[in-house]
Order: C-alpha cells, then structure tokens, then sequence
C-alpha cells in the first residue's frame, strides 16, 4: 500500500496538556488556543481575519492508529462501533476536524476558539468553514448543484 506525507503547517499553543482531561468536542468547554503557523505558510492566511470560522485539520500526534473499534465516547455501556462511525482520536490516520473562531491575530499567531485539541498537536491544514448558504450560492451555476 502506498504511503503518503503531510508537513505541519503550525502548532497549537494550549492549556490543555494532557489528552485524558481534554473536552470531546469545543463547545464542551475547551478553551481559546493560539495556533503558530510556520514562517513559510504565512501567504496562506491572507485574506483571513478576526470572526472568520475556520476549520483547522490536525494531526491528532498522541492517538493510537492501530485501533479500529471503540465504546462511543469511551463509556463501556455503549457497544463497540468502529471508529469510522465515531469522533475518537484514536483511528488509523488520525486527522482531527475542529471548528473554530479567529479571536485575535498577532503575526505569526492566530488565536482561535473554541479548541480541544492539546498543546503542540501539529495543524496540517486550515479550511474557511462555509455556511450552508455560502456553499449553495458556490455551486449555482457551476453544474454542481
């Protein structure tokens, strides 16, 4: 099977420090974070400013990757699913997905919130989060629709 690679784009500068005690999800109380872009992607983040959404990807460094079931949320009452069909951490290629607000920019720095993910989880990619009416107007007359 072919293998590919994927470069840090920055780092995320958190509170949060230890995976066990990170919140599931932003809106479960994560708290602001700042991601530090690497100096050759900057050019990149024009355009972006304070109050946009972003979804930023993540290397999710800490996962296990040879894990393919889990009990949802990590409660042992609820069957084991695979973790296709779930937001675990823990999956063969763990990229992780995370909605987020642009709070402050500051150089090479954006600070951005709500975010679960630990301090030092590498960014691999940063995506504009579209709403539902943005992406219906892109794809009039495109074909797409």
């Amino acid at each position: 099977m072919e293998s590919y690679s994927i470069k840090p784009i920055g780092f995320i500068h958190s509170t949060l420090k230890d995976r066990s005690k990170a919140p599931r999800q932003g809106s479960e109380g994560a708290p602001d974070a700042w991601l530090e872009m690497a100096p050759e992607f900057m050019d990149g983040l024009h355009g972006i400013a304070v109050n946009h959404e972003l979804i930023l990807v993540t290397w999710l460094h800490k996962a296990r990757r040879d894990v393919l079931k889990v009990h949802p949320r990590s409660n042992k009452s609820l069957p084991l699913s695979g973790v296709f069909v779930t937001r675990s951490p823990d999956r063969p290629n763990p990229l992780g997905l995370h909605r987020v607000k642009v709070l402050e920019i500051l150089e090479r720095r954006l600070k951005v919130g709500p975010l679960e993910a630990i301090d030092g989880t590498p960014v691999v990619d940063i995506k504009l989060a579209l709403s539902q009416s943005t992406e219906l107007f892109t794809t009039i007359g495109t074909g797409q629709e």
